[in-house]
């Protein structure tokens, strides 16, 4: 191959031996899940709101503002379960940039992958002992699912992802629930696909082994956006799309059927401050169709202690390095509002 294998890296048991959970931390994770499928499966009537940074480039920052979320969800807490994203591995279109913390630990240094996968899960460690909250991350690499398996509440599969057959096989595997976003292209039959393979049984290879997975029904839908042939973003949040889904869901036969509105990336045309304007919009149709309030289970918002982005090594605390993000006094006034129209 025309590669260097530099070294052989821990498996996520080893892994895990080295920095093992807690039983208080096992108990925080369960009882965070399982407000989440309580969500999902229609028997809470609570919203779910992801939100956090687009990447946790920062161990120290991104602790900062998980543990804001704190106070914020004791004054929701009827109306609104707040998942915050940690976000350790980075989707780049070209390959090109920072691709994480699990890449580069420090953003500033050379990619380093073993102490990236230390460093991943230490900082969702330290955001389940020290906060309280369960988290969300996405599954870029279906392989490197295993070393934080145990401590995540969510998780995403990616629009670059979700057409993956590993992707959609391991998702199948997992615990706790799975969005699985629209693709690119818009073509929500991808993701229908996505959905149903992943609440099936399968047999298939996975870090060396032959296993079984016995499904996930808490698999679910993410709207983001789309790109049309000239490159030129859509959003896919408004009623109409809502509608079609719904028909969609009860076309498919789907176990659950849930849909989280990710209300940045395409369908806000990667303008942050457009996602409070979103969010409600959605809200509002929901309140035209009892289907749409029964189907549409919550938000992703990319949010962070500063407003907008800088490039690697910009220096300022607290604000993105990769896509533009809500900062926190526009977020946690969202956060508010959202549980008021609720």
């Amino acid at each position: 191959m025309n590669m260097e294998f530099k070294r052989k890296l821990t498996i996520p048991m080893e892994t895990k031996e080295m920095y093992p959970l807690t039983g208080s931390m096992a108990d925080i994770v369960e009882k965070k899940i399982a407000e989440l499928k309580a969500i999902f499966s229609g028997k809470s009537d609570k919203k779910v709101m992801i939100i956090g940074p687009c990447s946790a480039d920062n161990e120290d920052s991104v602790i900062d503002y998980i543990s804001r979320l704190i106070p914020v969800q004791e004054q929701v807490k009827d109306k609104l379960l707040i998942v915050p994203r940690i976000y350790t591995n980075k989707a780049r279109t070209t390959g090109d940039g920072y691709k994480g913390l699990v890449h580069q630990p420090d953003p500033n240094s050379s990619p380093d992958l073993f102490k990236g996968i230390i460093a991943t899960r230490e900082l969702h460690m330290r955001a389940v002992k020290e906060t309280g909250f369960a988290c969300a991350d996405e599954m870029l690499y279906p392989e490197n699912f295993k070393y934080i398996d145990d401590l995540l509440a969510y998780v995403a599969v990616g629009a670059r992802s979700v057409e993956d057959q590993q992707h959609r096989l391991t998702a199948s595997a997992i615990e706790c629930p799975v969005g699985m976003k629209n693709p690119t292209s818009g073509d929500l039959a991808v993701m229908m696909n996505a959905i149903l393979a992943a609440q099936h049984q399968h047999d298939f290879i996975y870090r060396g082994w032959e296993g079984h997975s016995f499904g996930n029904p808490y698999a679910h839908a993410i709207l983001r956006g789309y790109v049309n042939r000239q490159g030129v973003t859509h959003p896919n949040y408004h009623y109409e799309t809502l509608i079609y889904l719904v028909q969609l869901y009860d076309k498919w036969n789907l176990k659950n059927p849930a849909v989280v509105i990710d209300c940045n990336h395409a369908n806000s045309g990667k303008n942050p401050f457009e996602q409070p304007r979103i969010l409600k919009d959605v809200l509002l149709s929901c309140n035209y169709s009892s289907d749409l309030k029964k189907m549409v289970k919550g938000f992703m918002v990319e949010s962070y202690i500063e407003d907008g982005n800088q490039p690697v090594g910009g220096g300022v605390y607290g604000k993105s390095i990769t896509d533009a993000c809500l900062g926190w006094e526009k977020s946690e006034r969202l956060i508010y509002e959202t549980a008021d129209m609720l």
